[in-house]
């Protein structure tokens, strides 16, 4: 019988969604390994035991899979963000498209066609934002980087192969600036301290940067200093901000903004529309893919020019407003204040006339537009991770609009959703995965679903 500490071989077969390798022992228990790749022969220790299933540390590699590649980044397996550096990235690509596929087929229950993922061209330096936590190790050296796997360490990086080179001169001139001035970084247990994180934010298209720093406060010593330093070293330099974050709280950001520099927000561009980013604004991380996802939904919206569209969950209005030309009218829906104000501006800086946005909750703002009367051809949803849920597919499935383009970052509540769909008279034509986050475990998708006459 399997316990802890045995050492045992294992071929890896399969690959978990969240990155792990999978065997399965001569009595058909599964055995869950970290930066394993499918198709190795490990030698593995067995850390823990349950009743179906066990977890294991790769000890050594006894014979490597065809796709296993050598990690490029020393952090690797220690921060909490990539696991698939040591695999190829079409082999990646394939794991990623058939988490789609089995979520879709087993979760939703549902056959239809599973499209190719749509693969990046740029596979490092393509994020263009950095939320970095500041604090201490244990011997008071100062730690700049990403928290470890399920936990609140910080694992100290100079410099992350998914973040433009610049970021890393952000770190370096704020690390210098806090041992120079010896700034008090931020402690989660006591709730002293004054550095919190370190949000750095790129428009790739524009060569905009902001620098904003979440301190427990209005300020930092010296801050003038620590601006006129980032000045030098950047010409690209638009905004700093300082954000006010005093609750004793796993939430990044604060209610409040202090504009140190510039105007508070810099400008990027996404399908040919404009659209102004500040520290509250959602964007989505990776551009350049997102423009490939948005232009498969736009495919999917079918839109002729005569069609009323809803965008529920529309965030700053960033896929309503790039669809906005195909369409008679845009209504779009969103929660936070702050992206419904950025969604207006954003519509009236690129010119569009027939838009308008709603702060609601999504659920409560569809049933109210339905009690309108309001009866929309197209429907976009681009929930949370969490989705819809049944409430919101009811009151959309109510509308009967003729097409729903879904566009999901979980492909398990995805799943559960469209077979929500599915139980209300909606077909699902076709899904279409995209690797927006590549080296780390999530993947996009985005589905088309039409009414059943």
């Amino acid at each position: 019988m399997l316990k802890k500490n045995d050492l045992i071989q294992l071929k890896i077969t399969s690959a978990t969604a969240e990155g792990s390798g999978v065997g399965h022992t001569a009595d058909g228990l599964a055995v869950f390994v970290p930066m394993s790749a499918i198709g190795d022969v490990l030698t593995v220790r067995i850390l823990k035991v349950k009743k179906s299933y066990a977890f294991g540390k790769l000890e050594a590699v006894i014979t490597p899979s065809p796709t296993r590649i050598k990690p490029d980044c020393p952090n690797f397996s220690k921060c909490g963000g990539c696991v698939w550096r040591h695999i190829t990235y079409a082999e990646e690509c394939a794991i990623k498209e058939q988490k789609v596929r089995d979520a879709v087929e087993r979760i939703g229950g549902i056959k239809t066609q599973i499209n190719p993922i749509i693969a990046c061209d740029k596979t490092d330096r393509y994020r263009n934002k950095a939320q970095l936590p500041v604090g201490k190790d244990r011997d008071g050296n100062i730690q700049i980087g990403f928290y470890s796997f399920h936990s609140h360490r910080i694992v100290d990086c100079a410099d992350c192969a998914l973040q433009p080179e610049q970021f890393a001169e952000v770190i370096r001139i704020t690390r210098e600036f806090v041992e120079q001035y010896d700034i008090r970084v931020y402690d989660e247990v006591t709730g002293k301290g004054r550095l919190r994180h370190l949000y750095i934010r790129y428009a790739e298209v524009t060569d905009e940067l902001m620098v904003c720093f979440v301190v427990n406060g209005n300020g930092l010593k010296h801050e003038d200093v620590l601006l006129q330093k980032l000045r030098e070293a950047l010409p690209n330099l638009k905004t700093v901000v300082f954000n006010s974050n005093r609750e004793k709280t796993n939430v990044i950001l604060g209610k409040k903004n202090r504009v140190a520099f510039g105007d508070g927000t810099i400008e990027d561009e996404l399908c040919g529309k404009r659209f102004r980013i500040s520290p509250f604004s959602f964007w989505q991380v990776n551009r350049a893919q997102a423009e490939k996802l948005y232009s498969k939904a736009r495919e999917y919206a079918g839109l002729s020019g005569s069609e009323k569209l809803l965008d529920l969950y529309c965030g700053t209005g960033t896929i309503g407003l790039t669809m906005a030309d195909g369409c008679a009218s845009l209504i779009g829906v969103e929660i936070i204040p702050d992206a419904v104000r950025d969604a207006e501006l954003n519509a009236e800086r690129n010119g569009v006339k027939n838009a308008r946005f709603i702060c609601a909750d999504a659920p409560a703002a569809a049933e109210q537009l339905r009690k309108e009367g309001v009866s929309p051809d197209v429907v976009i949803l681009d929930p949370p991770r969490k989705g819809c849920g049944e409430e919101l597919v009811e009151t959309v499935a109510k509308m009967q609009p003729e097409r729903v383009v879904y566009v999901s970052c979980d492909p398990a509540t995805l799943a559960r959703d469209l077979k929500y769909f599915e139980q209300r008279g909606y077909i699902t034509r076709e899904v279409t995965p995209c690797d927006m986050f590549s080296r780390t475990a999530h993947v996009e998708s985005v589905a088309l679903l039409t009414r059943n006459p």
